[in-house]
C-alpha cells in the first residue's frame, strides 16, 4: 500500500499543482510517521527518535495547513473540504490515541465523529469518480483503506 501511496505522490508532484504535490507528500510522512508510532512504537525509545519524529510531524503538519490555504486560493473546493476532513480525522487519531482512557467512556460519540468524517471523504471518492476524475477517486480510495488500517492498530492499541 505504501508503495501504491509513493507512487501517487510522485504523479501529483511531477503533474500536479504545487499544492498538490505538497500536500501528498506532507500526508505520506505523516501517515508513515503515525504507522510508526502505532505499530512499532518500541523502535521509538530514545529522547532523540521521539524528538526527531515530533520535529518531521510538526513540518509536515505545517506543509499539511500550508497545502489546504493553497487549495482555498486556488478555489478548489473538492480538495479544500478534502484537506479539513483529512486533518480532522488525523486530529481525532491524535486524540484516540494520546487520550485513550479518557476518551473510552465517550467511546460512541468519539466513533460516531469519526464515521462521520469518513463517509465524508468516502462521499469525496464518488464525487471525484462522477466527475470522472479518476485517478483523484482512486487516490482518495487509496488513503481511506490506509488509514483504515491505522483505525485498526489504534483500536488494538486502545485495548
Amino acid at each position: 500500500m505504501f508503495l501504491l501511496l509513493i507512487a501517487n505522490t510522485v504523479v501529483f508532484a511531477v503533474d500536479g499543482t504545487a499544492a498538490e504535490g505538497l500536500d501528498a507528500a506532507a500526508w505520506l510522512i505523516l501517515l508513515l510517521l503515525f504507522e510508526l508510532e502505532t505499530a512499532h512504537a518500541t523502535r521509538l525509545s530514545t529522547r532523540r527518535a521521539l524528538i526527531a519524529v515530533h520535529a518531521v510531524r510538526l513540518a509536515a503538519g505545517a506543509a499539511v495547513l500550508a497545502a489546504a490555504i493553497g487549495y482555498v486560493n486556488e478555489e478548489d473546493w473538492l480538495d479544500s473540504a478534502n484537506a479539513g476532513l483529512w486533518i480532522a480525522v488525523v486530529a481525532l487519531l491524535e486524540f484516540k490515541v494520546r487520550f485513550a482512557q479518557g476518551l473510552a467512556r465517550h467511546l460512541g460519540v468519539v466513533e460516531t465523529i469519526a464515521a462521520v468524517l469518513y463517509l465524508g471523504l468516502a462521499a469525496l471518492v464518488l464525487t471525484w469518480a462522477w466527475r470522472g476524475e479518476w485517478f483523484d477517486a482512486y487516490d482518495a480510495a487509496l488513503w481511506l483503506v490506509a488509514f483504515a488500517t491505522i483505525e485498526m492498530n489504534v483500536l488494538a492499541i486502545g485495548r
